[in-house]
C-alpha cells in the first residue's frame, strides 16, 4: 500500500525527481515512487532489484505476448489494468552466477 508523509525521497525507479509516495516491501525496506513513474507503470511492468538497486521497465503488451508459461501469462493478464511495480531479490547485474544457478536448478527441477 502506497503511503504520502512529509519526508521527500529521490525516486527509486527514475531517480530525477523527488516524493513523499512510498511503500515499505520489506520491514524497514521502502521504496519512492514520482507521480511520472506512478503513471508509467499503467503500460509497462517495473521489477527494481533489492541487491542493486536496477530498475528493468518493459511494456506489458511485449512481456505478455513473449510468455510461455500459461498459467503465469493469465496472472499477467488478469492485472493488466493494474500499476505494479515488483522487487526482485537479485538480477543478472548484480549476481550473475546467481541467476545462472537459478536458472540451472530451474531446468533440472521434476514436479
Amino acid at each position: 500500500m502506497l503511503e504520502i508523509e512529509a519526508k521527500h525521497e529521490q525516486c527509486t525507479i527514475c531517480k530525477h525527481e523527488y516524493t513523499s509516495i512510498n511503500t515499505e516491501i520489506s520491514p524497514g525496506i521502502k521504496i519512492y515512487v514520482c507521480n511520472t513513474c506512478l503513471e508509467a507503470a499503467k503500460h509497462n511492468f517495473i521489477w527494481v532489484c533489492m541487491g542493486c538497486g536496477k530498475v528493468y521497465l518493459r511494456p506489458k503488451k511485449m512481456v505478455i505476448e513473449k510468455m510461455a508459461d500459461s498459467e503465469l501469462k493469465r496472472a499477467y493478464l488478469m492485472c493488466e489494468d493494474m500499476q505494479i511495480i515488483q522487487g526482485l531479490d537479485m538480477c543478472i547485474e548484480c549476481d550473475p552466477a546467481g541467476i545462472m544457478n537459478y536458472m540451472d536448478a530451474q531446468k533440472t527441477a521434476v514436479c
